[in-house]
């Protein structure tokens, strides 16, 4: 499958194993792990992980933005999952693309926002207005790939 996926900023390191776990599942091509995401060997990360982060192709990128670039001058379109974004179920995207999912606090950085080709959201319908990073991450690249 032509998705990768940007980590931007993550601080959790087992969100970050979850989401080298989900990966696995899902086909996800590679894990740009960027700016203060935690990156393997880990026990945090393996906790989750179990063992994905040791076949999930990763790249650790200190500049996400700079990562940004350089994907797009590839033909790699950059959606952003963050509020307020257009509805990702109606979201008809094209391969391959990088999926940019942000800080559990902060969300996806604004140089990221102002740089991606879309942005979208998961529509939420209870009174929380978000979800956990990696349980969204999960959610968002079921929906991409149907």
């Amino acid at each position: 499958m032509l998705i990768y996926v940007i980590c931007d900023n993550i601080r959790s390191l087992e969100n970050i194993g979850s989401i080298f776990r989900t990966s696995d599942a899902l086909g996800i091509k590679k894990i740009f792990l960027c700016g203060i995401c935690g990156k393997p060997p880990h026990h945090k990360i393996s906790k989750t992980a179990l063992g994905a982060e040791n076949w999930v192709e990763w790249e650790y990128c200190a500049s996400v933005w700079k990562l940004i670039e350089r994907l797009k001058k590839q033909g790699i379109s950059i959606i952003a999952l963050e509020q307020g974004g257009a509805d990702i179920s109606k979201f008809k995207p094209k391969l391959p693309l990088a999926l940019v999912i942000g800080n559990e606090i902060k969300g996806v950085s604004q140089s990221v926002l102002k740089r991606a080709n879309k942005i979208v959201s998961i529509p939420m319908k209870g009174k929380k207005e978000s979800l956990n990073v990696a349980v969204a991450f999960g959610i968002a690249v079921n929906l991409l790939t149907k």
